[in-house]
């Protein structure tokens, strides 16, 4: 029983934490494609005027992105093994990024004036993406929703498997299952020869036998 509930636990972190990685997938692909709209832009290298701004909002999502990513495949590793130190990591690595998505929207909901504590994007991305934020409010909050839930409920599965351990018949095996294997201490040992013990008083005596049978032999 408790084998089964750890196998469903970890083919549930599993989908759950494949949730998570198609987002940190889908980031890196919009990232890109906004890097790649910037250089149109500029029709050439960014890195070409020293004094040119630095595009923070398409590095920052590229970062969130990538991170995003690695804590997915951490938490593969972790789901797999069901180890403890490797679940503690993961859950660590997904409360940090809770923790910054709660900074970031308390900042936004609460601060009125939220866009003055973020610099001058000169690509214009952060414009873009922030109206189609407040034109599909709804689709993104429901989206939103979604992602936190996800990591809540990730959090949650890791908690639950790391208490109930790893699976010790993963492991180990029971010595039923195996035959034992005897091998000799030497590779061609020599049997030593047979012999029977006998009372001395039955004992042949092999010098008067041989004397009658030569005195027979003469007459």
């Amino acid at each position: 029983m408790g084998r089964m509930l750890r196998s469903c636990l970890q083919s549930l972190l599993k989908l759950v934490n494949s949730i998570l990685g198609m987002v940190g997938i889908a980031i890196i692909i919009y990232t890109l494609w906004m890097f790649r709209v910037w250089q149109r832009q500029i029709d050439g290298s960014p890195f070409v005027d020293s004094n040119f701004p630095t595009p923070w909002f398409i590095y920052v999502s590229l970062g969130l992105g990538i991170a995003v990513c690695v804590i997915t495949f951490s938490g593969h590793i972790a789901a797999e093994t069901a180890n403890g130190h490797c679940l503690s990591c993961y859950m660590v690595f997904v409360f940090l990024l809770l923790m910054l998505e709660a900074a970031v929207a308390a900042d936004v909901f609460l601060n009125s004036h939220w866009e003055e504590d973020f610099p001058e994007d000169p690509t214009g991305a952060f414009d873009q993406f922030k109206d189609f934020v407040k034109s599909n409010f709804d689709f993104c909050k429901w989206v939103g929703l979604f992602v936190v839930s996800a990591q809540g409920l990730s959090v949650l599965l890791s908690m639950v498997l790391r208490a109930l351990g790893p699976d010790p018949g993963r492991y180990y095996d029971s010595d039923d299952d195996y035959a034992p294997v005897r091998l000799p201490l030497l590779r061609n040992p020599v049997q030593p020869p047979p012999y029977v013990v006998v009372d001395p008083q039955f004992a042949p005596k092999n010098d008067a036998w041989n004397g009658r049978v030569y005195d027979k032999t003469i007459r």
